[in-house]
């Protein structure tokens, strides 16, 4: 069988604090300018984003023991052959399977509402998605916009992704077998953004997902705004609950936001495999800033890879880490071409255990 050679690229810099802030206060680590729309953190105001349809008036009801997929999923199609709108969810806790935002519809989450996911599997669709670096068919998360330009989630209230179940049978799964993969045990995510630009994603809180939190893939201009995005790493561990996937995205700013979450809190991936860098399906993350954040418990605050081909422009600065167990993680897999280039670490405070700039990633997390 013929040997497959692989090239492993990594260029990373990391400037001083005083010459970072000299010289690139404006420019990305290659020298180009930082587009404005970086330092526009202006927040959506919903009202402005057309009717509100509250998912009360559509047969939706105060209990987080019924799932209501469908009476959800009627209230974003009704706001949909109106036009467009606003669903709303109202204060109390309400369960749902997955559900699909339509071209001009929204998620607004009202102080104290809670949308809770179910955590039966089979109320989330299997159908053609993007997991872990393949284009495969996989389960629905609860949140999902494919195709929707200006999708856009506000609120200052909960969407829960009720994982313990789902957690549970992950720990069984790898008691029986401790080489077992993620995708093994059948587990959803909470956020599942596709093929949509300009996004804003702002306030809400994240919480408590089956498998990755949120995961945008191929998008352009992405704002993640002041979220709070969180799962337990005790007593029972939340495995592989990254807060935030960046998958083939360009332009994305987070800022302002807190993540704790037994996993990566950010993750950059793009594909993975011999011939990954080959695939139309996959691509690079290029200009993405993080900002003014603060990361609690995390394998790595920040994660090239594992499932990357070529990360660039990559900037995180005055952050806050505690308890983090890696600041920056370069996870090298010797099966995929990698280059990973121009990312700058800068005015970082706090604790972490590891710097840790590239390890050959062999471990399923």
């Amino acid at each position: 069988m013929k040997k497959i050679c692989l090239l492993l690229i990594v260029l990373f810099t990391i400037f001083p604090k005083s010459f970072s802030q000299k010289k690139n206060k404006d420019l990305f680590p290659d020298g180009t300018l930082i587009p404005d729309w970086f330092h526009d953190t202006t927040k959506i105001n919903p009202n402005e984003l057309g009717k509100f349809y509250s998912i009360s008036d559509y047969g939706a009801i105060n209990d987080s023991t019924i799932v209501q997929t469908a009476a959800i999923q009627k209230t974003i199609d009704e706001a949909y052959r109106n036009g467009g709108g606003v669903i709303v969810i109202p204060k109390g806790t309400f369960m749902s399977g997955a559900l699909f935002f339509r071209p001009n519809t929204h998620l607004h989450l009202s102080e104290n509402a809670v949308l809770k996911g179910s955590n039966t599997i089979n109320d989330y669709p299997y159908l053609p998605s993007r997991i872990e670096g393949q284009s495969i068919e996989y389960f629905s998360a609860l949140i999902n916009a494919f195709g929707v330009n200006g999708f856009t989630i506000t609120g200052n209230g909960i969407i829960d992704g009720n994982g313990l179940k789902y957690w549970e049978a992950f720990w069984q799964r790898r008691k029986e077998n401790p080489q077992c993969t993620n995708l093994e045990v059948s587990r959803p995510r909470l956020v599942f953004i596709w093929k949509c630009d300009n996004v804003p994603v702002q306030d809400v809180k994240l919480r408590n997902s089956g498998f990755w939190t949120s995961h945008y893939y191929q998008c352009n201009n992405v704002k993640i705004l002041d979220l709070r995005i969180t799962s337990p790493h005790e007593p029972v561990k939340a495995p592989s609950t990254d807060a935030i996937d960046i998958d083939v995205c360009t332009n994305m700013l987070i800022k302002g936001c807190y993540m704790a979450v037994n996993d990566d809190a950010i993750a950059l991936k793009g594909g993975k495999g011999p011939w990954a860098d080959k695939n139309a399906s996959n691509g690079k993350n290029e200009n993405i800033i993080i900002e003014n954040c603060d990361f609690g418990f995390c394998h790595g605050a920040l994660t090239a890879g594992s499932e990357a081909i070529h990360n660039k422009n990559i900037i995180v600065r005055n952050c806050t880490v505690n308890n983090a167990v890696r600041l920056l993680w370069l996870k090298m897999r010797p099966d995929t071409p990698q280059k990973y280039e121009f990312i700058t670490v800068e005015n970082i405070t706090g604790y972490a255990k590891k710097y840790n700039l590239g390890k050959t990633m062999d471990a399923i997390f």
